[in-house]
């Protein structure tokens, strides 16, 4: 029987009693399925409900296969080796014994003399070289995920699952497991943002509050169905507001003709053209059928409406995100930041930024790149003046203002609304009122406590601050701001950067990112 996971009336609800799936039914075969959905639809507690970590509600689970999970690891242990995720410490330790005639004749037999060569083939497989006695506390959060992902396929699993394997890579990191998922022939069920990555899957489930929806296909494919599906709403909305005045013209013509005869009746009745028995007759059948029209009317005109509101409900999910932004009033040759023979980081015996200088005129879109650890967020630092450089000069020409992953500009005791009017204190109620609509957050959204966002809200509340204003800072700053976003929120990100006019310096290993906000020159840390 082929290897095979499937989920029957699976339900699930939060600690807090927030239903997140309700007889949901799904099966997973053996080919490489991405997991998408808004962040909090329930992606990563689907998988520990798949691995048994969680147990359901309601509902089965029956896991016919064998899995190898990537679990997100806090700080390693200072004893962990690659060895230890391996599960190979003790057939190891076999192996140096023996090799050094101390380990007991018995136990000759047990020794797996291919261990090593096995195990650096995995590592080498995602882009690795490095000892099984390696420490992994000496290995950067980037070279550690990739030693589990070399683990997980040690064990040769009918299914991998992974939730964000890709998230805190850097490029060559996100290279190798790209190409660890390209050349996975088994199944795999992948939680995963990164566009790049979803290319190389042969099918997307979705998630949201109203279950779960397969589309077979890559992210492009899936993307050209959501487009379709757009349009579908668009024509069902057209046709509903169709029906809505085609109603409202049939039920004036109606009124007008039921006018007419009443008029005409009290005509013949002033008359007494006609006995009173069948003026009352002619009367009460005038008012049945009027009253029949009227209730025939109003049921037409409550389901166009119902179908109207329907069809906007899931263009307001499916619409893009598209805003329009204050010029920041940055023009072509303005100087706009000066760096000269830059050395700086937090070690004076070990600055990580090496002699750098570097100059921006006018709307220039730079990305900063590098290895993890190479001291591109120090160098953003040291840019703003956050760190002093130990030698060399910094010069900023104009206001900047910084996106972090962590939107640290907002204030997260204060309101989306009291955030927007602290950092734009030029601007009214009313006026604020009217930017952070441009950026969804409407009516009593505006007034939520900046703390109780999720990460995508956040950052969108962040975007409304900096850029929503009646000028917008002449240079913005990125520091890895689509880690740990679902793709809406990334992708109404790029949305707001698209439409902003001023100077850019970006951080990210996301190239589908970097391509869509229009980068234009690259700094490369350790080239320059």
């Amino acid at each position: 029987m082929c290897p095979s996971i499937s989920l029957s009336g699976l339900s699930w609800s939060t600690p807090d009693g927030r239903t997140l799936f309700s007889d949901l039914e799904l099966r997973f075969g053996q080919v490489r399925t991405g997991l998408v959905g808004r962040n909090g639809t329930g992606k990563t507690t689907l998988l520990k409900l798949i691995s048994g970590e969680y147990v359901p509600v309601r509902g089965t689970i029956h896991v016919d296969a064998r899995l190898s999970i990537l679990r997100q690891r806090v700080q390693p242990a200072s004893d962990e080796t690659i060895a230890t995720l391996f599960g190979a410490d003790a057939a190891l330790d076999l192996l140096r014994r023996a090799e050094t005639g101390r380990a007991a004749p018995g136990e000759l037999s047990e020794a797996d003399w291919t261990l090593e060569a096995r195990i650096a083939e995995c590592l080498a497989g995602l882009g690795l070289e490095a000892s099984p006695e390696t420490p992994l506390a000496a290995l950067s959060g980037g070279q550690r995920t990739r030693a589990m992902l070399a683990a997980l396929t040690f064990t040769e699993p009918d299914f991998l699952l992974l939730d964000e394997p890709t998230n805190n890579l850097d490029a060559e990191g996100r290279e190798a497991v790209k190409h660890l998922l390209a050349r996975w022939k088994k199944g795999a069920i992948i939680v995963s943002h990164d566009r790049v990555l979803l290319e190389e899957i042969d099918e997307i489930v979705e998630l949201t509050s109203l279950g779960a929806a397969r589309y077979g296909g890559n992210w492009s494919h899936y993307r050209r169905q959501k487009a379709l599906e757009l349009q579908a709403a668009e024509h069902d909305l057209a046709n509903a507001q169709r029906k809505l005045k085609e109603i409202a013209r049939i039920s004036q013509e109606t009124r007008e003709k039921q006018a007419q005869r009443d008029k005409r009746g009290r005509a013949k009745k002033a008359k007494g053209d006609l006995p009173r028995i069948i003026l009352g007759t002619r009367k009460n059948n005038a008012e049945a059928t009027s009253g029949k029209n009227v209730r025939l009317a109003e049921h037409r005109q409550i389901q166009a409406k119902e179908d109207a509101s329907a069809a906007r409900a899931r263009i307001e999910v499916l619409q893009p995100f598209t805003i329009t932004l204050a010029p920041a009033g940055l023009h072509a040759g303005r100087l706009v930041l000066e760096a000269k023979s830059l050395h700086g980081g937090h070690d004076k015996e070990a600055p990580i930024i090496r002699n750098l200088s570097m100059t921006i005129e006018g709307p220039e879109r730079i990305a900063i790149t590098g290895a993890n650890g190479s001291g591109k967020t120090t160098l953003l630092k040291l840019l703003t003046g956050e760190l002093e450089p130990f030698s060399g000069s910094v010069r900023l020409h104009v206001p900047h203002a910084m996106l972090d992953q962590q939107v640290s500009l907002i204030d997260r005791e204060l309101t989306v609304a009291d955030n927007f009017l602290r950092l734009n204190p030029d601007m009214d109620e009313r006026s604020c009122r009217a930017a952070l609509a441009r950026f969804r957050f409407r009516a009593e959204a505006a007034l939520q406590s900046a703390g109780t966002l999720s990460g995508g809200e956040m950052l969108r509340a962040g975007l409304a601050c900096v850029l929503g204003g009646l000028r917008p800072p002449p240079l913005l700053l990125l520091d890895e701001p689509t880690n740990h976003l679902d793709m809406e929120s990334t992708e109404i990100l790029e949305e707001g950067i698209a439409a902003y006019d001023g100077a850019l310096i970006a951080i990210s290993h996301d190239e589908t990112f970097l391509d869509a906000i229009r980068i234009g020159r690259r700094i490369e840390i350790g080239t320059v």
